[in-house]
């Protein structure tokens, strides 16, 4: 839900910021503290781009994401919110060029030389 509604708030421009409001900011994933007081967000901007000036827009926005949050958001607390860059796709291209790789493949066909 936390992760649904900041994406809504940042895709439609809702943030006093047009610095921040330029961007166009994905949402990957939002982990929550199981006493719903932190909140980590895992964004990154299209392309890959300004990822450094993404998260200091959002840090320096974070008291207005979070207010509009709680204002979306029927939790009994709004989350404390840190913003980190989100690696999945990184990740994913490193696995993905691993398998590719031709001894990889052999072990998990089972082939043997």
């Amino acid at each position: 839900m936390v992760r649904r509604t900041l994406s809504e708030i940042l895709s439609r421009g809702e943030i006093h910021d047009p610095d921040l409001n330029r961007l166009s900011i994905t949402v990957g994933e939002v982990r929550v503290t199981p006493d719903l007081r932190t909140g980590t967000a895992f964004v990154l901007p299209l392309g890959g781009q300004n990822q450094d000036e993404a998260i200091a827009l959002l840090a320096r926005n974070k008291g207005e994401i979070r207010r509009l949050l709680g204002k979306k958001c029927d939790l009994r607390f709004v989350p404390d919110l840190r913003f980190r860059i989100d690696d999945t796709f990184d990740r994913m291209d490193e696995t993905r060029r691993l398998f590719a790789q031709d001894e990889v493949r052999r072990d998990l066909d089972g082939d043997e030389e």
